[in-house]
Parts: structure tokens; sequence; C-alpha cells
């Protein structure tokens, strides 16, 4: 476990796309649903995909930027592809300002073309150790992304904001984004399906306050036994979960060993990982945004209904905002 530093500056009001010209300001969601300078709470915008604004403070967070329309296609690994069935609540020529990009892996529903040859290059971006080196060594020195730093499982970045006291944690979850044992095996020698993070991100307007959220984004990994060192970590050590954005979808593509292979989560195994990580709140994304999701939305639906868990489960449309504010619970026994 390592304990990295970054330091932002938001005062830095360069378009994260280098097709925007004008200065960008910060993101408001219509409908004047908070205020966005509180440092009480945070707040979340869906766009699609895993693709969320994520704001505290002054500081704005993109995660998994995907800005495809419907009818576009990203290429998955070896010969397998899939096609875009939704478009985006946003454009990426619509990007508001942004400080940080937090990229789970290094897979085009993740990290489209597009958004590859338009991010400005000295963008902060926080990864796994294989996306940077996607990212930075694997490419021509004008093309590379300068500002990206690398997170192995447990490892955690301290992120400092320019001229604000506010405290910011970003640690590195376990997560895999194929079944473990044999097939894992293979993909590590092929090469097909890349390493994935999940995150935690932990907010407060300083350490020396009480007013932390915490919010655990799942990335597209399977329920794996390495989950469980979640709740052990936060959950059942006094350490609550605000928020989980929870990465679902079945992703469903071809595999060396079997006809087909599920490479995220089904609506089954989202509840399960709710049960298991025990979130106040559970968010799903990435559910039907390519024609590889094989678990609809709905079936996550029917299964958190069986569960006993709809009230702990908020349904976001793309465009539409959630405020998290923290919140003190029993510690899960």
């Amino acid at each position: 476990m390592t304990s990295k530093h970054l330091l932002l500056d938001p005062s830095d009001t360069r378009p994260a796309s280098t097709r925007q010209t004008s200065p960008t300001t910060r993101f408001r969601p219509s409908g004047g649903l908070v205020d966005h300078d509180s440092e009480q709470h945070a707040v979340l915008t869906f766009i699609g995909t895993a693709t969320t604004l994520l704001q505290y403070g002054p500081l704005t967070i993109l995660t998994d930027p995907n800005f495809l329309h419907a009818g576009d296609h990203v290429h998955l690994g070896p010969g397998v592809t899939a096609t875009r069935t939704t478009k985006p609540s946003m454009d990426l020529d619509h990007l508001p300002h942004i400080d940080l990009v937090l990229l789970s892996h290094y897979h085009e529903d993740h990290f489209d073309k597009q958004v590859e040859d338009a991010l400005r290059r000295d963008i902060p971006i926080i990864t796994t150790p294989h996306a940077k080196s996607c990212l930075v060594d694997n490419r021509a020195e004008v093309e590379r992304f300068s500002s990206v730093l690398e997170l192995d499982t447990w490892d955690t970045a301290r992120v400092n904001v320019k001229d604000n006291d506010m405290h910011v944690e970003i640690t590195a979850a376990p997560g895999k984004h194929v079944p473990p044992g044999a097939l894992e095996k293979i993909n590590d020698m092929l090469g097909a399906v890349p390493p994935v993070n999940g995150w935690v991100i932990e907010l407060s307007s300083s350490a020396a306050t009480t007013d932390l959220v915490r919010i655990y984004i799942t990335g597209d990994t399977l329920l794996i036994d390495d989950l469980v060192q979640i709740p052990e970590r936060y959950s059942k050590a006094g350490r609550p979960i605000h928020l989980m954005l929870a990465h679902l979808g079945g992703t469903t593509i071809p595999s060396p060993r079997l006809p087909m292979l599920m490479v995220t989560m089904d609506a089954k195994m989202g509840v399960d990982l709710i049960k298991l990580v025990d979130p106040d709140i559970t968010i799903p994304i990435h559910f039907d945004d390519y024609d590889v999701f094989a678990s609809p939305l709905d079936d996550f639906r029917i299964e958190v209904e069986k569960a006993g868990l709809k009230d702990r489960v908020v349904f976001l449309g793309r465009g539409e905002t959630y405020s998290v504010r923290a919140t003190q619970r029993p510690v899960s026994v």
C-alpha cells in the first residue's frame, strides 16, 4: 500500500477538451437542486455508461469519460466490438470545468477514442498502472498525457486543492474484469481485457472536520472474494459508505474457453454486493448503453424489490443529479 500526492488548482479554467475554445465554468444541473459551493455534501450527476460528474466544494471529478452516441462502435478486445445504444446527457465539447479524471481502466467504453484524442494532455488523471502505460509509455512524446497518477490496489492518492483546506483521498479498491482462475490466467497472457480498479473517494472540508462523505465506485468488476475487504475496511469498521456506484449490465463477450463470458456484475450480483458492502445508498450505472450489456436495469429493479432494498437504491436517469450527505449509522455487525 502506497500513499501518493496530487495538487489540483480549481482556478485553472482551461477546458478539458482541446476542441473547446473558451474558458469553462462550473457545472450546475438544471433545477437548482443544491448549493454546489457547500462543502457539507457531494453532488453526483449521471451522464451515461460509467460517466459521471462528482462535485464537492470547488472540486469537479469526471469519471470514466465516454461521450459516444447511439450507433457508434467501440473495440473491447481481440475481435470484440460493441455498439452504443444510447446518447450521453452531455457532449464532450460541452464539458464544464474539470479538475480531475478518474479512470477505472483503459477500455473504450470508459475512455473512447474521441475522448482520448481531445483531452488536454496535462489534465490530471488517476488510473490503473496498465492504463498509465497506455496513456504515457506506449505512445509518441507529443501524444503522451503528462499528469497521470497510477494507483495499484489499496494505494491512496492524497489530493491537495490549491488555496483550500479540503481533505480528499482516493483509494484504489480491488476488482476483476474476468472471473478468477484459468480464464484470468489466459486473459493475462492475451491481454484481452484490461485490469480494473474500483475507487473509494473520501471528501471533507478539512482534515480536522467530521463532515466526511465516502463514496465507493465498483468499477467493472465481478462479484469476487476480494470485495469482502471493502466492508472489512469500511462499513464494519465504523467508516460508513454513504454512496455506492455499482457498475452493472452483465456485460457479455466471446471467450476463448466458453461461448460467452460475463465480465461485469449482473442484477443478482449487484444486489449481493449491496448486502455485502452495506452502503447507505446505491446508484446503478453502466447498465444499458451498449449492446453487450445482457442484464437490463429492470432485472436489477426486480432483484432489489425481492431483497427488500428499494429504500436504499436510487435510480438516476441520464442528466439527473443526486446529493450525497454524510450520515451517521451504527457499525454493521
